[in-house]
């Protein structure tokens, strides 16, 4: 079952999130909207392990045992003479335990949107076993947490914060890549879609702040000036867990009538992340009255990447979805 919420004429072109910082404004931007191709057309120059940032590794939640270590992101871009094109980063799943970005459905996906126009980023992040830096104010609430899912509560906030350094490294160095940064689009799956929305949702000085550069140094590398907004979330079997958590130590309240519209896709028998979850995002939309798209997909489990709706790729529905928040300006050959 599709369900689709219309764009109401009181929503603009560029939906921001949560913060209220705008970044890059443009005063006509229909003479700047990004042209895309329908069809694959561009060879994609491909680049391995860029270093986006460094994040510290503990020996344990915290620890006074540390070192640094460089995080890397992968490069996909169209073979074009382009000099305004439309952004996407995406993150790997693996619950915060594991996965790589160089993950086969994230590859894939990767290569489809770069062969039409998109400057596509893949990003690694730190994990449940590189123990990055946790405010203490998360520890202090970890007490609530369920001993079985305390690993990877600690996960979340490193890979939240090193995704949000990919992003604005990506924004900061977009004239490098001719990207147009009113055109950013961050998706994912599983824990991919849980990170996706979490940066894209919360303010900008979340998964930033809450740790001073003397607590860690690592910082002053991840452009922590560098503005940005996303415009397009995608969320392959996601949640809004990370935003939950926000919104629980820091009694804040992220979901609103500025979000991102999203791409929901789901299974119905997803027993790793509950499709209850995604019925639960939908409704937030709902409610606020956001742009939104929701795939039921009948009767499949977890990561269905090769799942369709009415004989129609997961992949060419987000293409379709994006041209049409975006109001991209599509290319036929």
């Amino acid at each position: 079952m599709i369900r689709i919420l219309v764009k109401s004429l009181f929503v603009s072109l560029f939906l921001i999130s949560c913060n209220k910082d705008i970044s890059d404004n443009i005063e006509n931007p229909q003479v700047n909207t990004p042209e895309i191709q329908t069809e694959p057309t561009f060879n994609v120059i491909f680049t391995e392990n860029i270093t986006y940032s460094y994040g510290l590794s503990h020996e344990s939640v915290n620890s006074e045992s540390i070192t640094t270590m460089p995080l890397f992101m992968d490069s996909y871009v169209p073979e074009n003479d382009s000099e305004n094109r439309p952004v996407m980063m995406l993150i790997h799943g693996g619950g915060f335990f594991g996965g790589s970005k160089q993950q086969q459905a994230i590859v894939n996906i990767a290569n489809y949107f770069a062969e039409r126009g998109w400057v596509v980023f893949s990003i690694d992040y730190r994990l449940k076993n590189d123990y990055g830096t946790v405010p203490q104010e998360w520890i202090d609430f970890s007490v609530n947490v369920d001993p079985s899912s305390l690993a990877k509560f600690f996960a979340i906030y490193p890979a939240h914060r090193d995704a949000k350094a990919a992003l604005r490294w990506i924004v900061a160095n977009k004239n490098t890549y001719n990207i147009n940064s009113d055109y950013i689009t961050v998706g994912g799956g599983s824990a991919g879609a849980v990170a996706s929305i979490g940066i894209s949702v919360s303010d900008l000085e979340d998964y930033k702040n809450e740790i001073s550069i003397y607590e860690d140094n690592t910082l002053l590398s991840t452009n922590l000036d560098q503005p940005f907004e996303v415009h397009t979330i995608l969320d392959f079997w996601g949640s809004n867990n990370s935003i939950e958590i926000l919104e629980y130590i820091y009694g804040k309240q992220c979901f609103d009538s500025n979000n991102p519209p999203i791409y929901i896709a789901h299974g119905t028998e997803d027993t790793t992340v509950l499709f209850s979850k995604a019925e639960q995002l939908r409704d937030i939309y709902e409610q606020n009255q956001v742009p939104y798209i929701f795939y039921e997909l009948i009767g499949e489990g977890h990561g269905p990447w090769n799942a369709t709706v009415e004989n129609i790729r997961l992949e060419e529905l987000a293409f379709n979805f994006i041209v049409e928040q975006q109001e991209l300006i599509q290319i036929t050959n």
